[in-house]
């Protein structure tokens, strides 16, 4: 048996930061297919590992947990493998980068797709885009890191929110290519650590599958038809 099973659709999207944790810290891991995820997603809550309205849901089979919300799933992971610095104020700004990618994914998707974008919607919004930007890229400067070296709250080796910003940022800008010279020119130590995190062995063998597994998809449906249609003007 796995160490852990995911369910979440076949997108580089919230589930992409589950799944990168999991190939840091070398665990294995199976993933339901699309049907069993929404047949899943549709039973009473009483019926579930963990009552929940959308995936992902990760469960612990060494331990016997399930969970749902990336941020909380994140959270566990980190704590249990060590990927979240003891110091209080660290844990709290390793859930507070994460609460902070969360809602930029939030953004992105127009509330989960709950409008569709236009051009000027999407022209309104590239302050508030590089306004998220900056606030990673000042984390970072106040901690020290460069695009060259350092981590995101200056710890010795990648955690979780070096991982998380650079599912966020990386991912979000390979997927969606037209974003990556916005984040360069507005947050380039950010988009150096995107780099140097991918390029980690087990990052690099983890994208090389999404890839071949999900294609260029990022949070997939109508909105991110949107999305690209004001991307690509």
């Amino acid at each position: 048996m796995p160490d852990y099973s995911l369910y979440y659709w076949p997108i580089a999207f919230r589930g992409q930061f589950v799944r990168a944790v999991l190939a840091h810290v070398g665990a294995s891991w199976d993933e339901a297919d699309f049907n069993t995820i929404a047949a899943l997603k549709n039973k009473a809550p009483a019926d579930q590992p963990i009552p929940f309205v959308g995936p992902p849901v990760l469960v612990d089979h060494g331990a016997g947990v399930s969970l749902s919300q990336m941020p909380a799933i994140l959270g566990y992971l980190g704590r249990k493998h060590g990927l979240i610095a003891g110091d209080p104020l660290n844990q709290a700004m390793t859930d507070k980068i994460v609460a902070d990618a969360n809602d930029v994914l939030y953004e992105m998707t127009l509330y989960n797709g709950a409008q569709m974008w236009t051009h000027e919607m999407w022209a309104q919004f590239q302050p508030r885009l590089r306004r998220w930007m900056t606030i990673f890229e000042e984390t970072a400067r106040r901690n020290g890191m460069t695009a060259q070296s350092g981590y995101l709250l200056g710890t010795e080796s990648p955690g979780i929110a070096d991982l998380t910003a650079c599912i966020l940022w990386g991912t979000m800008t390979d997927k969606l290519p037209p974003l990556r010279p916005v984040l360069d020119e507005t947050a380039p130590a950010i988009a150096g650590l995107s780099d140097r995190i991918a390029a980690l062995p087990q990052q690099a063998r983890l994208r090389e599958r999404s890839d071949a597994e999900y294609g260029n998809a990022w949070c997939s449906g109508q909105i991110e038809a949107s999305l690209r249609k004001v991307l690509n003007a």
